[in-house]
């Protein structure tokens, strides 16, 4: 018998990790082009989808909860260093994208440019706690 307050406790992580110096209305932005990368690979992500009481239907949404972190560029360069040595499903939104107006020229421009080169601002990871952890290393708490 499960109690129904009991806090569940999940094995992975998924985490967004921003760039402090990106202004409010972008950090909204690159987190909500993050996680749709999440969303569209991993299927364990996503819970069922959602009715209210009249039955009106609604999408399904993360079955966890997305936490999301902020930090230097250093930080996001090594986050990002690190997410890719432990092969973890990630996503990433590099500032060339806030000058692109669709799909075709976002891939354009991240294809662009070797991985060391990115002028990252934003990274979302997904996979064990611990893991993701690590990789994060650094970085706090988005406020």
């Amino acid at each position: 018998m499960t109690n129904e307050n009991t806090a569940v406790r999940f094995e992975n992580k998924i985490a967004v990790l921003l760039r402090e110096d990106l202004e409010p209305w972008q950090r909204l932005n690159v987190t909500a082009f993050l996680v749709s990368g999440l969303g569209s690979e991993l299927p364990e992500v996503i819970g069922d989808p959602y009715a209210d009481a009249d039955g009106t239907p609604y999408l399904p949404m993360f079955r966890q909860p997305v936490l999301v972190f902020q930090g230097t560029k250093e930080i996001l360069t090594a986050a990002h260093g690190r997410v890719l040595s432990r092969a973890l499903p990630r996503s990433v939104f590099t500032s060339d994208l806030f000058a692109t107006g669709n799909d075709r020229d976002n891939r354009a421009a991240v294809r662009a440019v070797p991985k060391d080169g990115l002028d990252l601002v934003g990274l979302a990871v997904y996979g064990p706690r611990n893991a993701v952890d690590k990789a994060l290393k650094g970085a706090r708490m988005h406020p």
